[in-house]
């Protein structure tokens, strides 16, 4: 048997939860079609998703074609929940790009399609709804290649369109405008056949046009289209023929060592975790130690693989399958199981954008409200969670209302906690403009066991946040040197005006520590504690001497828009500070690109439908970051605030004293003020 782990995306309300039902129920998996609307369908098992009839949470589901295990991954098609398909990306065979014959290519589709591009993931398209009235064919094929891929091929027409009655019909060797489309296609991508064609068009047999459409929809390529109906059918049996023939299956060694990522986490009745594994390599057993994450080991207790149907308890899962397993307590979205495998990539979408604090409706609730928070995140890594002890309140990071909604929703249905949301702001970031150095030397004022000294430098854009030795690594204990690599990481998220510091290199230039006597521990050697309590004063002196800008997040936008408002909506952008690219005439319609800060993108929403009596379109997509306004906005601290040393070292202090007298007798997880003067 092989495996094929197939990608199910879409625009929100393409259907793609409708062909996921539809596709189990052709093979069998179910004997009743389940329907959105009525929150009966297999993928779409939290509470809050059949109320609201929209995917919230990726799901897994398997069946078989043949002696091919399909391992279905049905993702959210609303842009809010983004961070589901990003998981779900790296983990993909093969994907199906779902859109509505109705609406066409919708702003979604188009985010999702550039991805699936750029990672080189062979996709099919399906036009789902040639049902429904205003379907349209040739236009949506049009659209597809305009603003999708070029690289299309239509796999057959549509017969009554638009009607209850309307069905695909495949095309064939004998359909002279289909093989005439696969020449032209196929011979911009293999010389070969371009050479057998302007040679002899004659000897392009049929079989050669297919074996090149095959091979090159399985390099990405080409993308094969299929018209049909999730609802009544239609075409989903050529669109499931499609997949098994034009997706390639699963590649890896069973027989090498273990390699798999974790592309899901959620919680299992007895609040224990379950890890979602696609396995790239090698057998993993269950009772078998496994190294996973950063630097971690522990034991897989159950295994349940999917296997052309619901989940079955297994001793191993091997290479190209996908499995639930339990017992590692410390597993986190993204995370290597076994060697290091496919790296788990650049991320693939935006950021999000927005944050708000959300204080609970009962003040007892706080302690409860951040480990349920906690929870929520750990299940969607896109979110971060900002812990806000002075004023008692736990800041989220957001893409969306419909998200906040959701995090409401969930935090009163699943925690019974309620909460409410602060005003959204922005997310703005901080980049570093020079070169900064800072040390802090044992017995020199430094009240820690510790030397560290940093070297702080801006780096290209999107490189993230790297850490360098100058130092021989032999110098110091190794788990020295990663506490001040972990703690360097974390300072950076609140930089000189409290907002993250993004892509920029640190270099520990300097070292040192005390070592243990012969006789082991004493209050005079140096703890990890030490070089966490140091690092934020060192890292942020180095900041202080290197500056930093606030940037705010810059969205793209391109707008459809009747001819007659084109006036009007071109005022409204520059009204709201809009740098417009490039405004095209398009029949009775203009289409308009500008950048505009993500800041006003809510307001020009909500004021289209009055700029274009409801007609104009809207698509945004976060593109840069760019320099904030004069002066830049602050965003309140939540650390104990190492730019005032003072301050900082007295917080460190009452710190260490809590927690010595919690636990008479020893240190504070390892943490002491040096004795003065050393």
């Amino acid at each position: 048997m092989h495996s094929l782990n197939l990608g199910i995306l879409a625009h929100v309300d393409a259907g793609k939860t409708s062909l996921t039902e539809r596709l189990l129920f052709a093979a069998g998996v179910i004997d009743k079609l389940g329907r959105v609307d009525d929150g009966s369908t297999q993928t779409d098992t939290l509470a809050l998703e059949r109320q609201r009839g929209i995917t919230i949470r990726a799901a897994v589901v398997s069946f078989a074609i043949g002696d091919l295990v399909v391992n279905l991954i049905d993702t959210p098609g609303h842009p809010d929940f983004i961070a589901e398909v990003e998981r779900s990306l790296g983990v993909l065979d093969g994907a199906v790009l779902v859109v509505s014959a109705v609406e066409g290519v919708q702003p979604q589709t188009r985010i999702l399609m550039r991805a699936l591009r750029r990672l080189g993931v062979p996709t099919l398209i399906f036009v789902n709804k040639i049902d429904r009235a205003g379907a349209g064919y040739d236009a949506v094929l049009a659209q597809i290649a305009a603003l999708l891929t070029p690289a299309v091929v239509a796999m057959g027409g549509v017969d009554d369109l638009g009607s209850q009655e309307a069905s695909w019909r495949p095309f064939g060797s004998g359909d002279p405008q289909f093989t005439g489309r696969l020449t032209d296609v196929l011979t911009e991508h293999d010389d070969a056949l371009l050479a057998a064609y302007v040679a002899d068009a004659s000897t392009l047999s049929y079989g050669m046009l297919w074996d090149g459409l095959t091979r090159y929809t399985k390099r990405s390529l080409v993308h094969p289209v299929y018209f049909g109906s999730a609802i009544t059918g239609a075409g989903v049996d050529a669109l499931t023929a499609g997949i098994a023939e034009l997706l390639p299956a699963a590649r890896g060694d069973a027989s090498g060592p273990p390699a798999g990522r974790v592309f899901k986490i959620e919680r299992g009745r007895a609040g224990e975790k379950i890890a979602y594994l696609r396995m790239f390599a090698g057998t993993l057993s269950a009772r078998a130690p496994v190294a996973y994450g950063a630097d971690k080991t522990g034991k897989v207790t159950a295994i349940s693989v999917f296997d052309g149907g619901p989940p079955t308890p297994r001793a191993t899962v091997r290479a190209g399958q996908i499995a639930r397993v339990c017992g590692l307590a410390d597993i986190q979205v993204g995370d290597a199981v076994g060697d290091s495998g496919p790296a788990s990539g650049q991320r693939h979408f935006a950021p999000p954008t927005m944050e708000a604090a959300v204080t609970p409706v009962r003040a007892a609730d706080r302690a409860a409200l951040h480990v349920a928070l906690a929870q929520l995140a750990e299940q969607d890594p896109l979110i971060t969670l900002r812990q806000d002890d002075s004023r008692h309140e736990t800041t989220v990071s957001l893409y969306g209302e419909v998200q906040q909604q959701v995090i409401q929703a969930m935090l009163a249905d699943e925690f019974g906690i309620g909460v409410t949301f602060r005003v959204t702001t922005t997310i703005c970031v901080e980049r570093v403009l020079g070169t900064g150095t800072a040390a802090e030397f044992m017995g020199t004022g430094n009240p820690f066991q510790a030397t560290v000294g940093l070297r702080v430098q801006p780096g290209p854009p999107g490189s993230g946040v790297r850490f360098r030795l100058e130092v021989e690594l032999g110098s110091m204990p190794l788990a020295f040197i990663r506490a001040v690599e972990d703690t360097a990481r974390d300072t950076l998220r609140e930089g000189l005006h409290g907002w993250g510091v993004i892509d920029c290199t640190i270099t520990l230039t300097h070292v040192g520590y005390v070592p243990p006597p012969p006789s082991g521990w004493s209050n005079l050697s140096s703890s990890g504690g030490d070089f966490r309590n140091l690092t934020p004063l060192v890292l942020m002196s180095a900041l202080q001497q290197a500056g930093t800008q606030v940037c705010e997040p810059v969205s793209s936008i391109r707008l459809e828009i009747p001819e007659s408002s084109a006036r009007t909506v071109l005022t409204a952008l520059a009204r709201l500070g809009a740098t417009q690219q490039a405004a095209v005439q398009d029949g009775e319609r203009y289409v308009v690109e500008a950048d505009i800060a993500a800041a006003q993108v809510g307001d020009l929403r909500q004021q289209l439908p009055a700029l274009t009596g409801g007609e104009g379109i809207l698509e945004a997509e976060f593109a840069r970051y760019r320099p904030a306004a004069s002066p830049p906005p602050v965003r309140p601290r939540t650390d104990h605030n190492p730019l005032d040393r003072t301050a900082y070292l007295l917080r460190v202090q009452r710190g260490l004293a809590r927690s010595s007298a919690a636990q008479p007798g020893w240190p504070a997880s390892g943490v002491r003020l040096a004795r003065p003067g050393r």
